[in-house]
């Protein structure tokens, strides 16, 4: 892949990610908590934010591991979402773990 196209594919990708994550968050957050519905997985099953997200998000990656096993044939749309869900869950991953860091060290204070 070329340099430029590249890029194109970074910059596409960032739109989409900001998109979806806005119309995603009217649809799964609360008004005042965006990260409500891991934090309800979570108080449902006794496992950690993070550990909530990270069962929710695994038949994505299983998706993904699928199409580069080659037990599902990747198609330019299916790569498209798979990949796109992929990040967007590490970036909900990452809110996770940065509040749960930030309620650690405010206990710290204490």
């Amino acid at each position: 892949m070329k340099t430029k196209d590249f890029d194109s594919l970074v910059v596409e990708r960032c739109e989409k990610i900001k998109k979806l994550l806005s119309s995603k968050g009217k649809e799964y957050a609360s008004e005042d908590e965006r990260l409500h519905n891991f934090k309800a997985a979570s108080a449902a099953t006794g496992r950690t934010w993070e550990q909530a997200l990270w069962g929710i998000y695994m038949k994505h990656w299983v998706s993904v591991q699928d199409m580069v096993e080659g037990a599902l044939k990747p198609t330019k749309e299916l790569i498209d979402e798979k990949i796109g869900d992929s990040i967007n869950y590490h970036i909900l991953l990452e809110a996770l773990m940065l509040e749960r860091l930030t309620e650690e060290n405010k206990d710290k204070d204490i």
